[in-house]
């Protein structure tokens, strides 16, 4: 991800903390690549853990990060709309709504 998409708050951090931010960084690379799911399943499932604590910054970059792995539109919605029965209409809408303004980025 290049530094122009990182959020303020996550900039500061790793401008302040860096050598934090490189091992957060280099856990999440290590663990996508220990197992054998694909890119795109694992922000897909990523994304779905991110929905279900409510965390929209979470929400935007692996709807972002999926896309680039090759997830349709499609796709990020039906991961989302998979956990209303998991955890309930008002949280599934809240990430439907935040997975919808990156796909408008999009284009």
């Amino acid at each position: 991800m290049s530094d122009g998409k990182f959020p303020p708050w996550y900039k500061f951090i790793k401008e302040h903390h860096g050598k934090y931010i490189d091992c957060l960084e280099q856990l999440g690379e290590v663990v996508r690549r220990e197992g054998p799911l694909d890119e795109k399943t694992s922000h897909l499932i990523q994304l779905a853990a991110a929905a279900a604590i409510r965390s929209e910054g979470s929400v935007h970059s692996h709807v972002r990060r999926a896309l680039a792995a090759g997830a349709s539109d499609e796709e990020i919605y039906h991961t989302l709309m998979l956990l209303t029965s998991t955890i309930g209409f008002p949280t599934t809408s809240a990430a439907l709504s935040w997975a919808y303004d990156e796909v408008k980025k999009k284009g």
